[in-house]
């Protein structure tokens, strides 16, 4: 049953043991994102930037 599977991994959340804290693999991933991610969303906004600037010189200067 997928319904149980997925109750039994919501149940083994952060655990804390002698003072630290205890995760899985996937609750340990889900923090900030690094630079990259910040250089890539840059980067992409750049380039819809330039897109539109191109599509406004083809369309309302000719």
């Amino acid at each position: 049953m997928p319904g149980a599977a997925h109750a039994s991994n919501e149940a083994a959340m952060a655990t804390k043991r002698n003072e630290q804290i205890v995760e899985t693999p996937t609750e340990a991933r889900q923090g900030e994102r690094g630079p990259s991610v910040l250089a890539l969303l840059t980067a992409s906004l750049a380039l819809a930037v330039l897109l539109m600037a191109l599509v406004w010189v083809v369309v309302f200067r000719s």
